[in-house]
């Protein structure tokens, strides 16, 4: 078969599924039921001009989302002015050679850590406190590791985030 046959076929099958009716209804054990074929007692459901989710849109932890709801800006969280965190060493995917078990860090924020602010890392799925953008991670061996860097305020909640990083150590063999 074509392609553009084949291409045609889909849109219209599709389409069709998208103009579809949906109906529900109650069996005798109380189990409510829907469809999208008619059963005896069912009733339509009225699913408007659209019935396809859209997800949020996505944006930093500590961002504020234009709201129309009064009562959303209440629960918004404060624009902390931090507009990137990444792990710029070791860089993503990279392998270390004999790094003695010591590992330099060195994280990339802009602006640079406010006051109050503190800086968490997740090794291999461990939190741990640091002192700042610069550090060292001891006890770091051969394998397949992953880092991850955030900041959070004052009362432990989460300002911003660092995409995960995954990195390798090697580790030269005497004979």
């Amino acid at each position: 078969m074509e392609t553009r046959t084949i291409f045609i076929l889909l849109a219209l099958l599709v389409a069709a599924g998208a103009f579809a009716d949906a109906y529900t209804w109650t069996d005798e054990n109380g189990v409510v039921h829907y469809s999208d074929r008619p059963h005896p007692g069912a009733t339509l459901i009225e699913l408007g001009e659209s019935s396809v989710q859209r997800p949020a849109p996505r944006t930093r932890p500590g961002a504020t989302a234009p709201s129309t709801d009064s009562n959303d800006e209440q629960d918004a969280p404060q624009a902390t002015g931090y507009e990137s965190l990444e792990i710029a060493s070791p860089a993503a995917e990279e392998t270390l050679w004999n790094i003695e078990a010591t590992l330099s860090v060195t994280l990339a924020l802009t602006p640079e850590l406010k006051p109050g602010h503190q800086v968490r890392v997740y090794f291999d799925g461990t939190p741990k406190m640091v002192g700042g953008t610069r550090f060292q991670l001891e006890e770091v061996y051969r394998g397949v590791h992953n880092l991850q860097a955030e900041v959070i305020d004052e009362t432990g909640k989460l300002i911003i985030r660092s995409r995960p990083s995954r990195f390798y150590v090697q580790q030269n063999t005497v004979n």
